[in-house]
């Protein structure tokens, strides 16, 4: 297990999450704080990046008007991105962070903005979900 990977433990458990699954061999954490609305929050170590994920929503019809909605999100998010996975279908929030200089604050502050974004635009969120996709 590398340093990075052990820190990285360290302040989720410092942090109001609960580890719902960990894979040493990846180096992956799995997490939620469901009264946050994250849910299997993915937090994984990749070589001096930390890569964090939260699937959102299936997006199988959304319609240019639908993008430039998220994209206005996307402007107000402190930390992180909305984005699309690789099938083009499914929205995620991603943030990308340096383990190098990580501390227990920024991750902090990587959860809470996918919190505060999730609590601000749930209504839109929901809308999205209902046009034909599935939620997380």
């Amino acid at each position: 297990m590398s340093t990075s990977f052990e820190t990285i433990k360290t302040y989720i458990a410092a942090l109001p999450l609960m580890v719902d699954h960990e894979d040493p061999e990846e180096q992956m954490l799995v997490v939620s704080a469901e009264q946050q609305g994250i849910h299997r929050l993915v937090i994984d170590c990749e070589d001096d990046i930390l890569v964090i994920e939260q699937f959102l929503l299936d997006l199988p019809s959304a319609s240019k008007d639908n993008y430039r909605d998220l994209l206005k999100i996307n402007r107000e998010l402190i930390h992180g991105a909305l984005c699309l996975d690789e099938s083009g279908t499914r929205l995620i929030f991603r943030d990308t962070l340096a383990l190098a200089n990580l501390d227990l604050n920024e991750l902090e502050g990587s959860v809470n903005a996918l919190s505060l974004m999730l609590a601000e635009h749930a209504d839109e969120l929901i809308q999205l979900s209902q046009q034909g996709g599935a939620t997380a």
